[in-house]
């Protein structure tokens, strides 16, 4: 297709303004194309550069040294520079030292820096552990040293693979009762040989406890406590956020998948994330177990807890609730609810 202009024939898709610009932009990092719409604002807006500035939120100092270096018609000046000094330390140690480090290594795959220094030692090599280390990092770094490959048979627990529960997403917020319960269980030793499995629940918005002991933490009764939660809170839960302990797999992640609760898992040696309910356990040790008179045996301490259950639920005020009752939260928060609803939109 062609058209004409000011007598001339030429081809419309060639008469874009800037075309020959756009197709001759290096391909640019994301650090890089920012910096460009500095500039290309910069010169839209009369060359003002402390507007650019305040829209961009970026310090004066920052635009002007990205000024020095920005040449219009050589956009990788935008990228960023290394940081590698011009002048590098060359290596001290000798090509003896070099290659006693590295037969020792490959006899010993798995001793560290640590232990190589003391047998460069015995052997008359006097040398630093640092310096140990930055050779064998030289000789990685050329693929002189190949490190072994694990063979994946030792005696460590293995993370298996888990058929439902995954990791809480980041974009996965809680801002409703029963968006994230978390679930815990606790060692209770009231007596020399007596060990009892303490479960709890809360839900993180509400702070509303439900609690149940037996005589093992097994996936059986864990997915057994799942039929307690449900009946004893007065919300639908939508999700269950629980630690990688074994009585949270097997029947009760199926269980979880029956029902269509999303079941969350956190990652090894992360109990913080579990912060609210660990916290919970921490209350009811001190204000239940470590002062009640309780025979422990099961039905009867079962009875305490339900007992205790509903004295935290509805009487205890929750400094997290600003001294409300989790029962008196949950009334002010249907009760807003209900207002929303009814408001007549603006």
């Amino acid at each position: 297709m062609k058209g004409h202009y000011n007598g001339c024939i030429m081809n419309v898709y060639c008469t874009m303004p800037g075309y020959k610009r756009l197709a001759n932009i290096p391909r640019l990092s994301k650090q890089a194309r920012q910096r460009l719409k500095w500039f290309d604002y910069y010169n839209s807006h009369d060359h003002n550069a402390r507007l650019t500035c305040r829209h961009f939120d970026i310090s004066p100092q920052t635009f002007y040294r990205w000024k020095e270096r920005y040449k219009p018609l050589h956009l990788e000046s935008l990228e960023d520079r290394s940081q590698r000094p011009k002048h590098v330390r060359q290596p001290t140690y000798s090509a003896e030292l070099l290659n006693a480090v590295l037969r020792l290594r490959e006899e010993y795959p798995r001793w560290g820096k640590d232990k190589l220094v003391i047998l460069l030692r015995r052997e008359g090599l006097d040398c630093s552990a640092s310096t140990v280390g930055r050779i064998l990092h030289r000789l990685k770094e050329r693929g002189v040293l190949q490190e072994p490959v694990s063979n994946h048979i030792s005696a460590r627990k293995r993370q298996w693979q888990r058929p439902y529960a995954v990791r809480k997403p980041e974009e996965y917020v809680a801002k409703e009762p029963g968006d994230i319960v978390e679930v815990d269980t606790l060692d209770v030793r009231p007596l020399p040989g007596i060990i009892l499995k303490h479960f709890t629940a809360r839900d993180i918005i509400s702070r509303w406890d439900v609690l149940e002991a037996h005589t093992r933490a097994t996936s059986r009764t864990a997915s057994g406590f799942i039929d307690t939660l449900l009946e004893r809170m007065p919300f639908p839960i939508k999700a269950i956020q629980v630690d990688g302990g074994s009585e949270f797999q097997d029947a009760f992640e199926t269980e979880c998948q029956r029902r269509g609760i999303k079941l969350f898992v956190l990652p090894p040696r992360s109990p913080k994330l579990n912060g609210h309910v660990e916290r919970a356990q921490r209350t009811h040790t001190e204000e239940l177990y470590e002062v009640t008179d309780s025979s422990f045996d099961l039905p009867e301490l079962n009875r305490a807890l339900l007992k205790w259950e509903v004295v935290y639920d509805t009487v205890r005020p929750n400094q997290a609730l600003g001294y409300l009752t989790p029962l008196e939260y949950l009334e002010q928060h249907w009760q807003n609810k209900r207002k929303e609803k009814v408001s007549p939109i603006t």
